[in-house]
């Protein structure tokens, strides 16, 4: 079944590259890359969304709530001759709030994104690359309402990953990264989680190394002028990573998209989406929905799919 869901996920992603997220980082990296013009190029991006909802006396019911989600992103690119060094750094945070004084601030986005790439042209449109990829999160995350006990915290879980390959660059709107030498490294290095053998890492330990092969496609599109659909931009990218030493088929998938439309210089709404599936990340659910965890989910937690979506209407400036 696994293998049925992810060979609809690939077949989907290329058959359409039509709905993407990337880093801001990363979508500008692929605007530019038609560009022959040598040296470094430079930028970012910073966006908030805001969202507000006042309810007094509504016979229909309902709850006050504030929302907001941020993202600063930066990128610097150089190219000279064959050679070409990518960078891109992506930070994110969101909260909400519902209900009155007593409610609490629930966090919804918190990330750490960056990524640095190397590549020398080998022949036509392949270079041979080098890949170095970390992420985390910011601050303590909670399994809501429960916010005594923490089910993640900076660098709990944290990624890192270098790989060695080939990058398959045949225009500026497509790159196939594929790499046979990959390391993975899980970090937890919260004590109460590693305890548990969070993410993976075996109980007590604070690390877990792993040797795979990995995959990273990114399509971006900006221009849908000739589609009636100007002001509208398209990415996508997904990861693909197989540990070679532990249960091979178990692929790791980490699928980000984003479709954006400027309303004007400042002002953008924009639809993410993230899928996540980790065989080593096991989740406990509330199957019926009285606001905790299953008993059998406590005891036996699961890998399963994870999806977050944010659509957001705010303030957008790059430079």
């Amino acid at each position: 079944m696994k293998r049925i869901i992810l060979s609809c996920i690939i077949v989907i992603f290329f058959g359409t590259l039509a709905y993407g997220q990337v880093t801001e980082g990363e979508k500008k990296l692929r605007a530019h890359s038609a560009d022959t013009v040598m040296g470094w190029k430079t930028g970012g991006v910073l966006s908030l969304n805001l969202a507000q909802t006042s309810l007094t006396n509504w016979a229909a019911g309902g709850q006050n709530s504030v929302a907001a989600n941020g993202i600063f992103s930066l990128f610097a690119n150089y190219k000279q001759n064959k050679s070409t060094w990518d960078n891109s750094l992506d930070l994110g945070y969101g909260i909400l709030r519902q209900g009155g004084k007593d409610e609490i601030t629930r966090k919804t986005d918190d990330k750490i994104d960056f990524l640095s790439k190397y590549g020398r042209q080998a022949f036509s449109s392949f270079y041979y690359a080098a890949l170095l990829n970390f992420k985390t999160q910011m601050t303590p995350g909670y399994n809501y309402p429960d916010t005594i006990n923490k089910i993640s915290d900076l660098l709990a879980p944290g990624y890192l990953l270098t790989a060695l390959g080939l990058d398959y660059k045949p225009n500026a709107n497509f790159s196939a990264f594929i790499a046979p030498v990959t390391a993975k490294f899980t970090f937890v290095r919260d004590d109460s989680l590693s305890a548990k053998g969070a993410f993976g890492v075996e109980p007590g330990e604070k690390t877990k190394s792993e040797i795979g092969g990995y995959l990273r496609a990114i399509y971006t599109k900006n221009d849908f002028t000739q589609e009636f659909l100007e002001g509208v931009s398209l990415t996508s990218k997904i990861d693909l990573f197989s540990n070679y030493a532990e249960n091979p088929q178990n692929i790791d998938v980490t699928w980000e998209n984003l479709i954006s439309m400027k309303v004007n210089k400042y002002i953008s709404v924009s639809f993410n989406t993230v899928l996540i599936y980790d065989d080593n990340i096991k989740i406990a659910v509330d199957r019926n929905d009285d606001r905790e965890i299953d008993a059998d989910e406590r005891a036996s937690p699961g890998s399963r799919v994870q999806f977050k979506e944010i659509f957001g209407v705010g303030f957008s400036y790059k430079f």
